[in-house]
């Protein structure tokens, strides 16, 4: 890659993502024109994966990609050339067309399950749960930039740079900022030189999707105000919080807990950089111990409990394109034990003992899938231990101080007051998908 021109390092890391998130619809596609395709060696897959991958859902023209694929082949093993060419030929001949046409049927909304799962790569299982769970409209929104690359966004830090400033400091770093509609957050459309910038280890400017921008905008603690985060991971949305907190004319006091030692380190690090350690403490602990006593670090109660709850990520699958092919049925199915919608419940109760009273519970999650997101609220508050809460509007909070909040995020969810983020007019076209609710306890 280190050899390659900007331009073909942009087209290497295309197909690789490409084949990434399309992976086993290229797998049935090349397997269908062979006899024996378990005897397909790796290599040449792969090979094979890449010229289909461009054949089908990028614009380059089939003779070149079918050449193309063919002399990769060769070059990995030159007696599988022959087989090659047949089966991209009969790719290009046969299935071309049928991809075509399922993308068309897709885009003017005419589409059926089958269709927005061959013009997307995604599995069919996976668009019917959407499709059934949030309607067609939505999952064609959601899977329709799947394979697009995903913009650069950034929060630029407001305690060290006001918005004139911040945008000085990303042209400078040439990075063509645009101001997006949330506030503080900006489009890099040149972002290539923002790795060797120094403004992201800087702590300058935090590198996040808008619609994970705008649930920490929604949380907005007061300062001086005692958090909980719960799952903080590499601290982003520690800092996204603060950052919300200062807009309102201080900091909160956030203790932190992420179960794997290599993340806490990692937010320890950042926020010491950002200068927070003395408002932000980071420990390793298992969130479903947090119902136990006699942890050093947490306290037992406090205004504001996050539980940004570990998922299926299916919002975000455009920046991980592998979520789609890993993710299997039974890990997202509620009925299954073990299965992410038990384990988010088991966190949600346990977060739920450090609440005070008056105070809020916030579950978040970025999957669009139901059974993640209200269906574990549901579950929680007809537990024993939600019994105390009750489930306040997150999307009233969409029109409150900054009436810009509600432009760029569209409730889908009707009736909950929860938020499912779709960002149909935030700048970006359809941003990633994250869903919050909001419980408060009884005073």
């Amino acid at each position: 890659m280190a050899r390659l021109d900007e331009r073909d390092r942009a087209f290497a890391f295309r197909l690789a993502m490409g084949v990434a998130a399309t992976v086993g619809q290229v797998d049935a596609l090349l397997d269908s024109h062979l006899r024996r395709p378990r005897d397909l060696e790796p290599r040449v897959r792969d090979a094979m994966r890449l010229s289909a991958f461009e054949l089908c859902w990028m614009e380059t023209p089939a003779r070149a990609a079918v050449s193309q694929g063919v002399e990769l082949v060769r070059n990995v093993s030159p007696r599988a050339a022959g087989v090659a060419n047949a089966v991209l030929r009969r790719v290009a001949d046969e299935d071309l067309p049928a991809v075509n046409a399922a993308r068309r049927r897709s885009e003017d909304g005419s589409c059926d399950a089958t269709d927005l799962a061959l013009a997307s790569g995604t599995p069919e299982w996976l668009v019917r749960q959407l499709a059934t769970s949030r309607g067609m409209e939505m999952a064609r929104r959601m899977l329709s930039t799947r394979l697009d690359a995903a913009p650069t966004v950034v929060a630029v830090n407001p305690m060290r740079h006001d918005p004139d400033e911040a945008l000085q400091l990303l042209a400078a770093a040439g990075l063509s900022p645009r101001v997006a509609s949330l506030p503080g957050a900006h489009v890099l459309d040149t972002p290539a030189g923002l790795a060797t910038s120094g403004l992201v280890e800087a702590t300058d400017v935090v590198v996040s999707d808008v619609a994970a921008q705008l649930i920490a905008r929604l949380l907005s603690p007061k300062p001086g105000e005692r958090v909980l985060e719960v799952g903080q991971g590499r601290g982003t949305k520690t800092l996204l919080m603060q950052f919300a907190a200062w807009d309102h004319g201080g900091l909160a006091l956030v203790d932190a807990v992420d179960s794997e030692p290599f993340k806490t380190q990692v937010a320890c690090r950042r926020m010491a950089v950002a200068g927070l350690s003395d408002v932000v403490s980071c420990h390793t602990l298992d969130g479903r111990r947090l119902g136990e006593t006699g942890h050093d670090g947490i306290c037992e109660e406090y205004d504001l409990v996050f539980l940004d709850a570990p998922c299926s990520g299916v919002g975000t699958m455009r920046r991980h394109p592998e979520i789609a092919w890993q993710l299997e049925p039974a890990a997202v199915d509620s009925r299954r034990e073990p299965s992410l919608p038990a384990l988010q419940v088991e966190l949600v109760q346990a977060a739920a003992s450090r609440v005070a009273p008056g105070g809020t519970l916030a579950y978040s999650t970025c999957s669009a899938l139901p059974q993640e997101d209200e269906d574990v609220v549901q579950s929680f508050l007809s537990s024993k231990e939600g019994a105390r809460f009750r489930l306040v509007s997150a999307t009233g909070r969409l029109g409150g101080e900054d009436g810009r909040l509600r432009r760029i995020a569209e409730p889908w969810t009707t009736g909950s007051g929860c938020l499912l983020t779709g960002c149909a007019d935030c700048d970006l076209g359809m941003a990633d998908t994250h869903f919050l609710a909001l419980m408060r306890a009884d005073g």
